[in-house]
C-alpha cells in the first residue's frame, strides 16, 4: 500500500523482468555513501531541534534566566509614521515606517547612568521625561524623582516646582502639544507650559488621604480608573480636565510597616468596604492659556445629584467637547453626558441600565475626527443567548438630548474594545471574539455603505490568535502585540497592506530556549452545563510522564475574567506540569466575561453559589477521563480564586486532596465597596448574599483539609485582616494548616526575592501533595535566586 493525498492507494501485482543484481548493489552503495556525506553536511549547518526523548523538564530557576524570559518592549507613537521603542535592554529607538530603519535617540548606558526605570516622549520629540528612584504606591501608582532629558544636547534637568527642589512627585505626564508637562506634587495638580517654563499651581486644596486632585485615590485607580492619573489634556493642548476626589468621610484603613525601624510605622489612606462611605467627585476644566488658570465645574445628570456616584471614564471629543461616563453607586445605571467646556454645560446622550450591574470593560468610546459621531460598544440582545456587546453608532449633535442608535455589529460574541476609526476611508476597527471565545482578533466594519465586516489578524501571522493592537495617529500604521499561543512578539503593520510589516520583537531566544524543554500541550474543551457550552483549558504533561496524572485546578482572580484563552504561559505552575506531570486546568463557568453578559450576571447575588457549583460539576465531569488521578487533586486561587478554593475544599468531602490561597477575600464585608457591592448590592439589604460569600463560617469543614494559606502583611487589596479572621476561626476549629507570612509584601508581590520564594513555596506544596520526591530537584531554584 502507498499513502496518497491523506489515502492509502493499493498497488496491484506485476512481474518485472530479470535484474542485474550485482549491478544495482553496488550502484546503491555508491548512492548510500554519497547521502550519508550530504546528510552529516546538512546536521552540521542545521541548528540543534532535539528530539522529544532528549527534551528537559523546565524547573523554576528557568523562570529566572534570561533565555526563557519574555521581553516587552515600551513601544509610543509619536508620528503617524514615527515610533519610539524601549528596549528590555534599556536603549532608546525612533523607527520610522517610510523608510523602516531606526536611529538611536538614548544609549543603555545613559539611562543606567541616569538609573532610569520609566520614560516617555514629548511630543515634539525633543526631550524625554525619565523617572528614577521609583517608589511603587499602590498597583498602578508610584512617586518618583523626574528628570528631563534633552536628546539633542544630552543635557538633563530635574522636573521641579519653584518652591522646592529635587521632590518626589505623585505623577508626571507630558502635555498634547509641543513639551507641556503636567504632574501632581502634594495631591495638587501642576501646569508646566514648557520646559523652560515656571510651574503653576492648578489646585491648592489637596490633603493627604482626604483630597486628591488630578490623582486617583485608592479606590479610583484600583476599581474605577485603572490608572494612577485622574486629569487629561484635549488635543490642543489648551484645556486640562481633571477629577478632585473627596475622602473626608471615607473610612481611613491602617496598613502595617514591620521593617526598618525599631518600632513599626503605619500608612493610613482611605478605603471604602461594602456599605460604607464612598468618596465623593467632582469634574472639573481650566483654560491652560489663560492668564490664570481657573477651573471650572461641570455637573452631573440631574438625576446623579445629591446621590453616590462615580465618574468611569473622561475622554475629549474635540478641542473643546468632553465625554462622560457617570455610574450611580449601586452600578446599574450608566448616562454618557456631552460637555462644552467653553460654556460649562453638559447633555445627556446615553443611558446604559441592567438588572445585575452595568459591566465597564468594553466601555471606552472611539469618536470621528469632527466629534459629531460616536462609536460606542452597548449591550445588545442577541435572541435566546441573551446580550452581547455590540458596536454602535451615535450622534453627538447637542441639540438633541438622546441620540438615535444605528447597530454595525451582531451576533453571539463579544466586542471586547474598540480602537480607532480611519476617518479617510470609514473603516472602524476594534477586537472581539467573533472566531471563538478563546481568541482575541482585530476585525474591521466599512461604513461606506456596504458593513461587511473583515478579520484583520486572523490569518496573518502564524501562531498568533491573541492579540491586542495600538494604532497610529492618523491609523495608517498599527502596533500588533501577539500574546500567543505561540511565543510573544511585537510588529508593526502598514494598515492599507498588514502583510508589510516590521518585526519589533520575536522573543528568538525564549524560542530556542524552549526547542530543548520538555513543554506540556495545550488542549481545549467544551463542557456543557445548564444550556451553556463552557470553555475548559487543559495544559497536559508530556505523554511519557503519566498514565495517572496528578490535577491542579486554576481558578480566577476577580469574577468576570476569563481563564481558557489562547495566550501563552510560562509560570510556575507550567513547570508542575512539565516535571511533574500535572495536568493544569482553568474553566470558565458562569461569571466569566467576554461571552455575553447573560453568562456573565448568573453570578450576581450569588457569588460562592452558582461559581461552586460549577466547579464541582467540571471536577466530576474530569473525573471520567482515563489519566485522570481521582485521589490527587488539588486547587489553586490568588483574591476572588482564594475565596472560591476554599469554598471549594469545604463543600464536597474527599474532593481535593489539598489546596492553596493566596491573599483570599474571606468575607466581602471587608472588602472594597466598588467590588462587593458589584457583585453582591449593599450589605444591609442582601445581608444573605454576604452571608453565603464568606469563608469563614467554613472553618470547621476545612479543619482536617491540607491547606496552604499564603499573605502579605501589606497587601492594600485583600487586607491582612481577611486572613487573621480566618485564622482565628480556624485556630476555634483546632484545624491543622501551613501558612507562609510576607512581612510588608503587597498584593501583586513587587519584591523579587519574595515572588521568587512564593513559587518555590507554592511548587514544594503541591508536589509534597502529589507525594513525587523524584523530581525534587527540578522544583528548586539556583543557588543565587535563593
Amino acid at each position: 500500500m502507498e499513502e496518497e493525498g491523506g489515502r492509502r492507494k493499493h498497488m496491484g501485482i506485476t512481474r518485472s523482468p530479470p535484474r542485474n543484481w550485482k549491478g544495482i548493489g553496488i550502484s546503491l552503495l555508491v548512492v548510500a555513501m554519497l547521502a550519508s556525506v550530504l546528510i552529516v553536511a546538512i546536521l552540521m549547518l542545521t541548528p540543534e531541534d532535539p528530539p522529544l526523548g532528549f527534551r528537559i523538564p523546565l524547573t523554576l530557576a528557568d523562570l529566572e534566566s534570561d533565555e526563557l524570559h519574555a521581553h516587552h518592549p515600551q513601544v509610543h507613537w509619536v508620528t503617524d509614521d514615527e515610533l519610539v521603542v524601549l528596549s528590555d535592554m534599556g536603549t532608546v529607538m525612533k523607527w520610522d515606517m517610510r523608510q523602516k530603519n531606526s536611529t538611536l535617540l538614548v544609549e543603555d548606558r545613559d539611562l543606567h547612568f541616569l538609573k532610569a526605570s520609566w520614560f516617555q516622549v514629548s511630543p515634539d520629540l525633543q526631550f524625554l521625561l525619565l523617572a528614577y528612584d521609583i517608589q511603587q504606591v499602590f498597583r498602578y501608582s508610584f512617586t518618583a524623582h523626574y528628570l528631563i532629558y534633552n536628546m539633542d544636547t544630552r543635557e538633563t534637568s530635574n522636573l521641579d516646582v519653584p518652591e522646592a527642589e529635587a521632590v518626589r512627585l505623585q505623577h508626571a505626564t507630558w502635555g498634547a502639544q509641543n513639551n507641556q508637562l503636567v504632574f501632581v506634587l502634594d495631591n495638587d495638580l501642576y501646569y508646566q507650559p514648557g520646559v523652560s517654563s515656571r510651574a503653576k499651581p492648578i489646585t491648592s486644596s489637596g490633603r493627604q488621604g482626604i483630597l486628591f486632585n488630578g490623582i486617583s485615590d485608592w479606590l479610583y485607580e484600583e476599581e474605577i480608573l485603572q490608572a494612577a492619573g485622574a486629569h487629561w489634556c484635549s488635543p490642543d493642548g489648551i484645556w486640562l480636565a481633571y477629577l478632585t476626589i473627596n475622602n473626608s468621610v471615607v473610612p481611613k484603613m491602617e496598613l502595617p510597616q514591620f521593617l526598618g525601624g525599631n518600632y513599626p510605622a503605619s500608612q493610613h489612606y482611605p478605603y471604602p468596604k461594602a456599605g460604607q462611605p464612598i468618596p465623593s467627585v467632582q469634574l472639573f476644566v481650566v483654560n491652560l492659556s489663560g492668564a490664570r488658570l481657573r477651573p471650572l465645574e461641570l455637573l452631573p445628570p440631574e438625576s446623579f445629584q445629591s446621590r453616590e456616584y462615580y465618574i468611569t471614564m473622561v475622554k475629549w471629543v474635540a478641542f473643546s467637547r468632553l465625554a462622560v461616563r457617570w455610574l450611580n453607586r449601586p452600578q446599574n445605571i450608566s448616562v454618557w453626558s456631552l460637555c462644552e467646556v467653553v460654556a460649562g454645560t453638559c447633555a445627556e446622550k446615553y443611558k446604559v441600565t441592567s438588572d445585575a450591574w452595568v459591566n465597564m470593560q468594553q466601555g471606552v468610546p472611539i469618536f470621528s475626527e469632527d466629534g459629531e459621531t460616536l462609536f460606542l460598544p452597548v449591550p445588545v440582545k442577541q435572541g435566546p443567548r441573551g446580550e452581547f456587546h455590540h458596536v454602535t453608532m451615535l450622534s453627538t449633535q447637542m441639540s438633541r438630548k438622546e441620540s438615535s442608535v444605528r447597530l454595525l455589529t451582531s451576533g453571539n460574541w463579544d466586542v471586547t474594545r474598540i480602537l480607532a476609526y480611519d476617518e479617510n476611508i470609514k473603516r472602524l476597527y476594534f477586537l472581539s471574539s467573533e472566531d471563538r471565545p478563546s481568541a482575541r482578533h482585530l476585525y474591521s466594519v466599512d461604513l461606506s455603505g456596504s458593513f461587511n465586516r473583515t478579520c484583520v489578524t486572523c490569518s496573518l501571522l502564524p501562531d498568533c490568535s491573541f492579540v491586542d493592537v495600538k494604532f497610529s495617529p492618523k491609523k495608517g500604521h498599527f502596533i500588533l502585540f501577539c500574546k500567543g499561543p505561540g511565543i510573544p512578539q511585537v510588529s508593526v503593520h502598514f494598515t492599507n497592506n498588514p502583510h508589510d510589516f516590521l518585526l519589533l520583537e520575536d522573543n528568538h531566544l525564549l524560542k530556542d530556549g524552549l526547542l530543548h524543554k520538555e513543554m506540556p500541550l495545550v488542549e481545549f474543551r467544551s463542557f456543557r452545563l445548564a444550556g451553556y457550552d463552557l470553555s475548559v483549558r487543559m495544559i497536559l504533561p508530556p505523554p511519557h510522564q503519566c498514565t495517572s496524572c496528578p490535577l491542579l485546578l486554576m481558578l480566577p482572580e476577580v469574577p468576570g475574567s476569563q481563564m481558557a484563552t489562547e495566550k501563552f504561559q510560562l509560570n510556575w505552575d507550567t513547570i508542575l506540569s512539565s516535571s511533574l506531570g500535572v495536568v493544569l486546568v482553568r474553566f470558565d463557568g458562569r461569571g466569566s466575561g467576554n461571552q455575553g453578559l447573560k453568562l456573565l450576571y448568573e453570578v450576581s447575588r450569588q457569588l460562592g453559589s452558582m461559581d461552586l457549583k460549577d466547579h464541582i460539576a467540571l471536577m466530576q465531569w474530569l473525573l471520567q477521563l482515563p489519566y485522570i488521578d481521582r485521589k490527587r487533586m488539588a486547587v489553586y486561587g490568588k483574591a476572588y480564586g482564594g475565596f472560591l478554593a476554599l469554598k471549594l475544599m469545604a463543600a464536597v468531602e474527599d474532593l481535593f486532596k489539598c489546596g492553596a490561597a493566596v491573599a483570599p477575600i474571606t468575607s466581602f464585608r471587608f472588602h472594597a465597596a466598588t467590588f462587593s457591592e458589584r457583585y453582591l448590592g449593599m450589605p444591609a439589604r442582601e445581608d444573605a448574599a454576604y452571608t453565603v460569600a464568606s469563608v469563614l463560617e467554613e472553618a470547621p469543614r476545612l479543619k482536617d483539609k491540607n491547606i496552604l494559606l499564603v499573605h502579605g502583611t501589606g497587601d492594600a487589596t485583600v487586607h491582612f485582616q481577611h486572613m487573621a479572621e480566618l485564622l482565628i476561626q480556624l485556630l476555634a476549629a483546632e484545624s491543622n494548616y501551613t501558612t507562609q507570612i510576607y512581612p510588608d509584601e503587597g498584593h501583586t508581590f513587587s519584591s523579587d526575592s519574595n515572588r521568587r520564594h512564593l513559587r518555590q513555596t507554592l511548587a514544594s506544596f503541591f508536589q509534597a501533595c502529589f507525594k513525587d520526591s523524584r523530581h525534587s530537584h527540578l522544583l528548586a531554584e539556583d543557588d543565587e535566586d535563593s
